[in-house]
């Protein structure tokens, strides 16, 4: 009798449990304080308690643990003493979405060859993240394949539901019981609504199909994530982060009876692809924040050590150090002078 099953399926791997992960790469007590200390903060700046602004500023995506960590200590020295002003964050988005194929990150392909030995990408990123957190530095990322949160979001501050995945109900049920704040980006066509939709779907409590630390298929219950919001990128009809789509989006955020408190992202259409319009969208904000409007609490920013970006070619080993295989970024100097400049014209808090 023919199979009627895995028609399409050439092999299964096994892979270590996160428990498992975890043993081997343990939270230390420095990283777990970070972590909190930097859910607390990002809660706060959303809720209205405290008047810093957030800034998740980094690559937009991570390819090289050395690289990362250089620019990790680099941002941590800004963070220090800009921390009376500014909540930074960085970028460390290690799965990225397709829209057709390419690269999905360094969990998925760590090795930049298409071998992608997926066991060691999870060793990688939680090795970088308890790093960057034990030197005093909160993480944000992209959760995408909902298995993964099991492994890395122990280290995570702040993550994003992707353009691609905000109407997902998979993503507004995982949402719902992560334990950090999770921003909803709008669709790719601009559409602010699905952000709204996915805040409310998130809060609320929802049972569905996962794993648990162990790695056992199981019913995950949750209670509904309240720190929720959305993120305007910008869509197919151009950049949202003017005044007046900020103002919309504050309007359907108060129909909805949802707090009017939102991040914006100077990168993706809000930059029109072009990483030096991030400079525009960021300076735009920041003078819409001075200007009185506080329902404006963040801003993320694409940023490496070196501006632009580079292709993944069949060699890795002469990919240019510092600088991008996804999308281009802005450099660290530029960086620099965005963070100091917010700095200037936002209240000081704490």
């Amino acid at each position: 009798m023919p199979s009627t099953s895995d028609i399409n399926i050439t092999g299964t791997t096994p892979l270590i449990s996160p428990n498992a992960l975890a043993r081997e790469l343990p939270v230390t007590p420095a990283a777990a304080a970070t972590v909190l200390a930097g859910r607390k903060a990002i809660s706060d700046v959303l809720r209205g308690d405290d008047p810093r602004m957030l800034m998740i500023v980094g690559p937009c995506s991570i390819h090289d643990e050395t690289a990362s960590l250089e620019y990790a200590s680099k941002l941590l020295h800004v963070a220090k003493e800009l921390e009376d002003r500014l909540v930074i964050v960085m970028r460390t988005y290690f799965e990225k979405p397709r829209t057709t194929v390419g690269w999905k990150g360094m969990l998925n392909d760590p090795r930049l060859d298409g071998s992608f030995d997926i066991a060691e990408g999870l060793h990688a990123a939680r090795r970088l993240l308890v790093q960057v957190n034990a030197m005093g530095l909160p993480a944000a990322t992209e959760f995408l394949d909902p298995i993964v949160p099991q492994y890395l979001a122990d280290l995570i501050s702040w993550t994003a539901i992707g353009a691609r995945t905000t109407e997902s109900q998979t993503h507004r049920e995982m949402a719902s019981g992560l334990s950090m704040p999770v921003g909803f980006k709008n669709g790719t066509s601009g559409d602010t609504d699905v952000a709204v939709a996915a805040m409310i779907a998130s809060r609320s409590a929802h049972a569905f199909l996962g794993v648990d630390g162990d790695g056992q298929i199981c019913v995950v219950h949750t209670r509904g994530n309240p720190d929720g919001h959305v993120v305007l990128r910008g869509g197919s009809d151009g950049p949202n982060f003017d005044e007046a789509h900020v103002r919309d989006a504050q309007r359907r955020l108060a129909a909805a009876g949802l707090p009017e408190r939102l991040l914006v992202d100077c990168s993706h259409a809000n930059s029109n692809k072009d990483h030096e319009k991030q400079l525009v969208a960021f300076h735009d904000v920041i003078e819409q924040r001075a200007a009185g409007n506080k329902a404006i609490v963040g801003l993320m920013v694409e940023s490496h050590l070196f501006p632009g970006a580079q292709k993944l070619g069949s060699d890795p080993a002469a990919l240019k150090y510092g600088i991008s295989i996804t999308d281009a970024c802005i450099g660290w100097d530029d960086t620099e002078a965005l963070l100091r400049a917010a700095a200037e014209r936002v209240p000081a808090g704490r």
